[in-house]
Parts: C-alpha cells; structure tokens; sequence
C-alpha cells in the first residue's frame, strides 16, 4: 500500500544516489508517481547548503536523463521537494538533527535508503531506532553487497532485524528491475509453449554471462576486498539463476515468488574443498586492448593492491538437486574488461531424439538484458531451393519495438516505485540472502585452503582459457 511519505538517501552525494536514484526520482515525479508531499532528503558528511545541493543534482541529471525528457519546468518543480542534511551517519548525536526535520513534517512515513558502504547498514538502523525513527510508518531500503560472508550477512540482518520487521526491509538488486528479467517470468509462466519442456528432460544446459568491458572505476579500494565473486555472482547472477530454474508460484506475490526462490538456492549442490578446482575458474585482467585503446592491468588500478589476488573474472557450473533440473549444468560467468558488454541467459535445448538431417542443430533461446533487451529463438529451417539444407533462424521478440509507445522505464525506476508502494516481490528476503552466502561461502573458503590464484587473462579477451573447458568436458561452449 502506497503511503504519503519522505525518502532519505543516506549517501546522497554519492555516485549511486546521483547517478541512479535521483534521475529515477525525476521520472517518477514528471509521471506523476510520487505521494504529492514526499521531500527527498539527501545526507552526507559533505557541508553543502541546499541551493549547492539541488546544483549538484542538477548537473548529474542532466547528464543521465534523455535531453527529451528533461524539461526545465518539470526540474524546478522537482527541485522543490529536494533537500540536504550534513550529517555523519555513524554518529548517533548527529540524528537528533533528523528528527527535527522529520517532525516538520509529521503526517508522512520514512524510507530509508543506505546508499552507503555496507558497514555503516548496522550502526544506521540502530542509530534510527534509538531515536524512535523506525516506527511502524518506515521503511529501510540496503543495496548490496550484504556481506562479504555469510557471517557478515547475519550480523547485518540481525542488526536490521532488531530495529526494522522483516515486511519493512527492502534489499535491493537492480538487475530484479529490468524489464526483461520480469519478462523471464512471464515467458514461463504465461506461455504454454514454454512449461513442457522446461525440465531436465528437454534442456541440455544454461548459460548465464553477465559480461563488462570497463574495469573497477572509481571502486578499486571497495573491488579489492570484493571482487567478482561477492559483487556480481553472489547475488546478480544467482537472482538470475532463481527465476530461470524457480517452480510456479502459487500466485504472484512477495511471498509467494521468494518462496520458490529459497528452494532453488537451498538445492544447488555445494561446491567445496577440492571441487573448486573442477567447478569454478578464477581470472584476473592484465594488460590489453578494448576498442583500440590501451587499458592498464588490475593491479596498476587505483587503490588496488599492487600483489592482489582478487578475482576481476568468476567462472561455476552449479548444479540444482531437484526433480526438474537433476543433470542440468548451469554455467555462470562474469567479469570486467572482457572483449563485449553483454548479460544474457541461453536456454540450449537438446537435440531432436532422432535427426534426419546432417546439417541439423539443437535450438536455443536467447534472452538479453543488456545491451539491448530482446529474446529470440533459433530453429532450424530449409534454405530455399533444391534438395534439405538446413540452416538455423532467429525468431526475435524485440521488446523496443513491440511496446515502441511506452517509455521503457530504469530498473531503479520500478525497484523505488515498489518500495513506495509498499510491494516487495523484486527484492530479497532475509532468508534468501543467507542461502545464497551459505552456498557461495564453501568456494571462498576453497580458493583459500588451496591456494587458488586467479588465471590472468588481457584486458579485451574472453577471460581465462580455463573458463572454456567448464563447458568444453560436457561438449559444449560459451555462446
């Protein structure tokens, strides 16, 4: 349920806030989504005034949001609900502050949004708490990495628990608000096509590739202590896998979808030990080439230790115990500074029990996030003229196309509108972050045990050479 209220951005001059948050704000209030009195307060350390401030947001905006779309007149309206506290967040005088600017508008809720470094999650929420600021009319927004473990994971819920319900708690992971990913879900479960052979019996293995071309950025301090394990795969990748290999829900609610999730975390097969060696491939970009241009090694990257063994590249075929999928491998690979920007997921059907035709491939289907959102289809057909000659055709859904009249909306766009409305079925439950770490903490804890440095690969290449022979041992390869 939608209620009148204000969103606190902790972190709100940071790139996550400006970049993100604040354009997504923008669209929603130009369609006129946002509660009439809502105010958007952004809190930092920095000592701005608020005419510095909405400056300062101005600038980011405009350079994100599509020349058409942003209008003077609608900015200087939005502008008016925007203002700035400097406030340190770890310091609990600091928030008595805050409550003085909340009391000057006492008719509306609280979200809370930690835009922030993962540490500071637990001493915020204590911090509202203890000053009577999570009351039941709140809510509290965290961004990932919840964790670098699965203890880290416990101690952060624990602390978020002990101050928010669990129904007031939003994790959020974007890629949850991308369009195409919710068209996941209604390709499999709105198509009757699909249902019958979504199933070991059909599907001869997935492949899931979140792949980037720039390097850490601005992140390197942040990267080091990560890497690509616990900033992309722990949750990216494996909230892709859950709605890939999920079972119907009984309805389409919160409840009910993460429901269906758990189970397919609680099922993967644990890698651990001396299986890290079979099942996972770490990988660490050097010097190289991408788009003509010289980029330098990870280890000459800001704030990067100069001997890091942190992994910029991740490599896991996983396995899920459960009568749909035993014998099903799935490979999940990311990484940076690879040759191509793309997230996709293949569904590689098997081939036909007996084929007729030499030439004959088995289909697959394709579905992209990124860089642009499409899902198509391959089948074989005849090429015309005489005798049977096969060659494979691409159905394409283009989604830009279909739906050519309606704005195609940020993840964040849809992900905040569903906390203001009060609608958490795109984000992770409590239980469902701790699966996920409980699974991904044997491999870590493996490349330590034994020594696992990551494989070097250059900077515009496809990652380590030993990422192919994940697929290469079952016959396969990475689309």
């Amino acid at each position: 349920m939608s209620m009148p209220c204000d969103m606190l951005v902790f972190g709100g001059t940071g790139d996550l806030a400006l970049h993100k948050l604040l354009p997504a704000l923008y669209h929603l209030h130009r369609e006129n989504r946002l509660p009439s009195t809502m105010r958007i307060i952004g809190i930092s350390r920095k000592l701005l005034p608020r005419e510095r401030y909405i400056e300062l947001a101005e600038r980011h905006c405009r350079a994100k949001i599509e020349k058409k779309d942003f209008l003077d007149s609608t900015w200087l309206n939005f502008s008016e609900r925007l203002d700035y506290l400097s406030m340190d967040a770890s310091q609990t005088a600091d928030f008595s502050r805050l409550t003085n600017i909340l009391k000057s508008n006492p008719q509306n809720g609280c979200i809370y949004y930690l835009a922030t470094a993962p540490h500071l999650f637990e001493s915020i929420a204590a911090n509202l708490a203890r000053n009577g600021l999570a009351g039941s009319n709140t809510r509290i927004v965290i961004e990932k990495p919840i964790g670098h473990s699965l203890q880290s994971a416990l101690s952060i819920n624990v602390a978020i628990g002990e101050a928010f319900s669990e129904e007031q708690v939003f994790r959020i992971d974007h890629y949850l608000g991308k369009e195409t990913v919710q068209n996941l879900m209604a390709l499999r479960f709105a198509n009757a096509l699909f249902e019958p052979v979504w199933r070991a019996a059909h599907i001869d293995h997935v492949q899931i590739s979140v792949n980037e071309t720039i390097g850490v950025e601005n992140r390197g301090a942040y990267y080091d202590q990560a890497g690509a394990m616990r900033d992309m795969l722990q949750n990216h990748l494996l909230q892709l896998l859950c709605l890939v290999a999920m079972e119907a829900p009984v309805r389409f609610d919160a409840d009910s979808v993460r429901n269906e999730k758990v189970k397919i975390l609680q099922a993967l097969r644990p890698i651990s030990g001396l299986d890290v060696q079979d099942k996972t491939v770490r990988g660490q970009y050097g010097n190289g080439y991408i788009a003509g241009h010289s980029v330098p090694a990870y280890y000459f990257e800001k704030d990067v230790d100069s001997d890091s063994d942190t992994e910029t590249f991740v490599a896991v075929e996983v396995e899920i115990d459960n009568w749909r999928w035993t014998g099903v491998p799935f490979y999940l690979r990311t990484g940076k500074r690879l040759a191509k920007k793309t997230s996709e997921i293949i569904i590689q059907f098997k081939p036909v029990p007996h084929s007729l035709f030499s030439d004959s491939q088995a289909n697959h289907l394709l579905i992209r996030l990124q860089p642009e959102e499409r899902i198509s289809i391959e089948l074989m057909a005849k090429t015309p003229g005489k005798g049977m000659r096969l060659e494979p055709v691409e159905l394409e859904i283009n989604l830009a196309k279909a739906f050519q009249d309606n704005r195609r909306w940020e993840a964040y766009e849809r992900l905040l509108l569903d906390v203001i409305e009060n609608d958490s079925t795109l984000f992770m439950r409590r239980d469902e972050v701790e699966a996920a770490w409980h699974w991904v903490d044997p491999i870590l804890r493996g490349w330590q045990q034994h020594y696992q440095r990551p494989r070097p690969y250059p900077a515009g290449s496809n990652g380590p050479e030993l990422a192919h022979s994940l697929l290469e041992k079952n016959g396969c390869s990475w689309h």
